[in-house]
């Protein structure tokens, strides 16, 4: 019966074998050599008896569209769902691998179709858990872990581009000291909840939101899913939902955190061993959420609603010039495993040539409730996803980034004039320069479709 909501939930492991490429697009890394912790998908599905939606939050750096196409063919073979219906999205941990196509190895190749399998399966299996269910949401704030890691700088600290270029004037994640003038953007530091029970009260999954990069803290060649995984198991813990059947689903999505970092760069850093942060801000959050779950009222008569568009974008190709300068660069014997900067986006400006001029960027909204959550494959800056929410207003709203593909950064144009890493035209840069503009008006129309 439409209105009559029901809800299944599974946690299904993708953890790559040891060997495949753990390098994300501009700074790769080595092989994997150590497995810290397992990587996972956590799905969840929703029906409402007339709509069924479904979302995956996956412990991966990056998803390349074409991994996202086929896992959502899979899972749509199995369930019906059309792909407008699915959300599939990277927490963007820095210590897992970066599927975007980039690779050449097969067992990568082969890494990538097993991930696609697995998220597929996650999906296919969530439905079959589905069971009566109440859904609320609320949201807190934990501003004391983000930070804006662009900063303006004193005159002559900045130095040049990759490109030679001097024109910069703001550097990422700068060294502490007394060149550093402000900070460049703003931070979001709202953590939003939907919160999913059985309909005798029971936890049966939650989605939490988040605008935080990454935390880090890891050991070179080892995989972990970072603060995001550590997050699911200590909310579970909080919530007395351990060894339940079916088991609680707790998942940790990344919010507009395209220029946010888990460093406060005012201060001395403090030297912790490996993996100790993520672990102090994975407790931290999990008890904010706790406390938010305590307050929100639940209904099983929530309805569901879906509204998707694909946009075609520019892409910053290389101009002439440029390409000269990126064959003079590397017309020397490189060696691959020591790459200079500037070889490093030689070889990036090489790529980009072989671009189209337009690419299709996927936007989609779900609406669960009163509840809005949208969607980017960007890393979008935290001043545009906060801009969203406020022209949002009544309505709760939360951005889920890095959501059904990989379209690279996204700065504001102004933020392009001030350039830095962000801005550099690479794999992991290389929309227009209007972009987040263009992308902020489609997806407010999302927001009126719903």
């Amino acid at each position: 019966m439409p209105g009559q909501l029901r809800a299944g939930a599974v946690v299904v492991d993708i953890t790559p074998a040891l060997g495949v490429a753990n390098g994300g697009v501009i700074a790769r890394g080595g092989p994997v050599t150590r497995i810290h912790d397992e990587l996972h998908a956590r799905c969840l599905m929703l029906d409402d008896g007339a709509i069924r939606l479904a979302i995956a939050i996956c412990d991966m750096r990056m998803l390349g569209g074409d991994v996202v196409a086929r896992a959502k063919s899979l899972a749509g073979k199995a369930t019906g769902l059309a792909p407008e219906y699915i959300l599939i999205a990277a927490t963007h941990t820095h210590a897992a691998p970066a599927i975007v196509g980039i690779h050449p190895e097969p067992r990568d190749r082969a890494y990538a179709e097993f991930v696609a399998r697995r998220i597929a399966d996650g999906i296919t299996r969530a439905g079959h858990h589905l069971a009566p269910a109440r859904v609320g949401w609320g949201f807190g704030s934990a501003p004391q872990h983000v930070h804006n890691r662009r900063w303006f700088m004193k005159p002559g600290a900045v130095v040049a581009n990759p490109f030679g270029g001097t024109s910069d004037k703001v550097k990422m994640n700068p060294p502490r000291g007394a060149d550093l003038l402000e900070p460049v953007g703003l931070v979001d530091p709202q953590v939003s909840v939907l919160d999913v029970r059985h309909a005798d009260g029971r936890p049966l999954a939650l989605l939490a939101n988040y605008g935080l990069h990454y935390v880090g803290g890891y050991q070179a060649g080892h995989v972990s899913a970072d603060y995001f995984g550590l997050f699911a198991n200590r909310v579970q813990d909080l919530l007395d939902a351990d060894r339940q059947h079916p088991p609680f689903v707790a998942m940790m999505s990344n919010g507009t955190s395209g220029d946010v970092s888990n460093n406060d760069f005012r201060i001395k850093p403090e030297r912790l061993p490996a993996w100790v942060k993520m672990q102090r801000v994975a407790n931290d959050i999990a008890g904010e959420v706790a406390e938010v779950i305590g307050d929100i009222e639940h209904s099983n008569a929530a309805t569901l609603a879906v509204a998707a568009i694909e946009l075609q974008l520019g892409v910053r190709r290389p101009d002439a010039a440029r390409l000269v300068w990126a064959r003079h660069t590397l017309a020397n014997d490189t060696d691959p495993q020591r790459l200079t900067r500037p070889e490093i986006y030689a070889q990036e400006a090489l790529a980009l040539a072989t671009f189209p001029p337009k690419v299709p960027v996927v936007l989609q909204a779900f609406r669960v409730g009163e509840l809005r959550i949208m969607t980017v494959p960007c890393e979008m800056f935290a001043e545009t996803g906060l801009a969203l929410k406020k022209k949002a207003r009544p309505a709760p709203v939360f951005i889920i980034e890095l959501a059904n593909g990989y379209r690279g950064y996204l700065p504001t144009p102004r933020q392009h004039e001030w350039g830095g890493y962000e801005t550099w035209p690479a794999r992991s840069s290389y929309l227009e320069e209007q972009a987040a503009p263009k992308i902020s008006a489609a997806m407010l129309g999302l927001l009126k479709k719903l």
